[in-house]
């Protein structure tokens, strides 16, 4: 492979859905333009659910990383070793295929890359997805060909796929809501979401709720207990038919989540997730908060006393704010920018 002409468009990152939401619209709209990515993720995490079976990458590797920043002593340089032992076959794979350009999406997936695009001399570009930076991204970030983020840096719209943009309307009423915690579920959401489900029943509000697959058997059986026909799914491909036709949300704040919600135009009141790092979930729902394009939340506040106030205002005010706040090219920007450094 000696010689052989940088071509290949690298993404890396992941552990989270939202990192791997990410990598998927860059992927689609780096196809649209005739180009097949390849892939570097982690074999842990959400990783190879998401993407091992995807024939659309040109190729694929999963790596033995483990997150770093929330381990201590001996576990934390274990796993630090482990990164730089995987960034020897990132660089090798990177290598192989003539990558001219990586794109990180941060997360622990992303570090063997990162690494290996610097130490190849490859450009390095990085999207942040939240309003507080994570650490690795941060520690790229000066060493990064272009850092790309919603929030500050070289401003670019998030990148949402152009479903979310295809069913966006201004909701003027609330006759659905629909409760959001993740691919994973969230706890708190599902417990609140059933305590306020007999006044929404009452007020004539359908409910959706995506439930999480731990917790799914659970929350069916409370809706049932209370009597109320709730469509409740633990996970499904679909969720951007769902969000369409709900009038109102109740969710996390999660960056990808919360951009989706803002490009279908739904109203929404986000309940950070208390412990996310530098409390990154909360900063992300403040962005919007402070622009009149939502309602935020901590959850230990979290009551339905707080919901049937937010209903009594006005929704369409708040839907209309979010028209602007994203643009549908997002993705599209950054795939552009990545192949200029094609050879």
């Amino acid at each position: 492979m000696r010689g052989k002409t940088r071509q290949a468009i690298l993404l890396t990152g992941g552990g989270t859905g939202g990192h791997l939401a990410i990598v998927r619209a860059v992927k689609e709209a780096l196809i649209e333009r005739g180009v097949r990515p390849l892939y570097i993720g982690s074999e842990s995490g959400q990783d190879r659910t998401w993407f091992e079976a995807d024939e659309d990458f040109a190729a694929k590797l999963f790596l033995p990383t483990r997150g770093v920043v929330n381990r201590r002593g001996v576990g934390r340089a274990a796993a630090m070793v482990q990164v730089l032992k995987s960034a020897v076959s990132a660089r090798r794979f990177m290598k192989e295929h003539g990558v001219s350009a990586v794109l990180s999406v941060g997360g622990f997936s992303a570090a063997p890359a990162a690494f290996a695009s610097l130490a190849s001399g490859v450009p390095l570009f990085i999207h942040e997805q939240n309003a507080v930076p994570g650490r690795l991204n941060k520690l790229f970030r000066p060493l990064s060909r272009a850092y790309f983020s919603s929030y500050d840096g070289e401003r670019i719209d998030y990148p949402v796929r152009e479903l979310f943009f295809q069913t966006a309307r201004t909701r003027k009423k609330v006759e659905r809501v629909i409760f959001l915690g993740g691919s994973q579920g969230a706890l708190a959401i599902n417990d609140f979401a059933m305590k306020a489900a007999p006044g929404l029943a009452e007020r004539g509000i359908a409910i959706i709720h995506q439930a999480g697959s731990r917790d799914f058997e659970r929350v069916r059986q409370g809706y049932a207990a209370l009597g109320i026909d709730a469509e409740v799914f633990p996970f499904c491909d679909t969720l951007h038919e769902k969000i369409a036709r709900a009038d109102f949300a109740v969710s996390r704040a999660g960056a990808s989540t919360l951009w989706e919600l803002v490009a279908n135009r739904i109203p929404t009141l986000f309940v950070p997730y208390p412990y996310a790092a530098g409390d990154h979930q909360y900063h992300n729902a403040a962005f919007l908060a402070e622009r009149g394009a939502g309602w935020v939340v901590r959850q230990e506040a979290l009551t339905p006393e707080t919901l049937w106030k937010i209903l009594e205002e006005d929704i369409a005010a708040v839907s209309g704010n979010m028209e602007g706040l994203i643009a549908p090219e997002g993705a599209e920007k950054i795939a552009k920018r990545l192949m200029e450094e094609r050879g």
